[in-house]
């Protein structure tokens, strides 16, 4: 038999919230083997801004070929990022 899960408070902000579950087991209160997993197609992951220091040419280079591709040359670079990373560690 299983043990009964505690009631979840009503948290009056955000940060509340987040500071009881940075404190607290969740398997108290929530039991995770009944659970449904949920798709969320439209979420954007979150992004940071970099500095990336390029040779002139270099960059200029890069803004050909995304011109090429129809496509904004800050995109091409994060995709050719995202494909060498993809193809080393996979």
């Amino acid at each position: 038999m299983t043990k009964p899960k505690k009631a979840i408070q009503k948290f009056k902000s955000e940060a509340e919230e987040r500071s009881f579950w940075e404190s607290h087991d969740s398997t108290e209160y929530v039991d995770w083997d009944k659970a449904n997993p949920v798709s969320l197609p439209n979420l954007k992951p979150s992004t940071k801004t970099i500095s990336l220091r390029l040779s002139e040419s270099l960059l200029e280079r890069i803004k050909i070929e995304a011109n090429k591709r129809d496509m904004p040359y800050q995109s091409l670079i994060k995709a050719w990022l995202a494909e060498d990373v993809d193809r080393h560690h996979s």
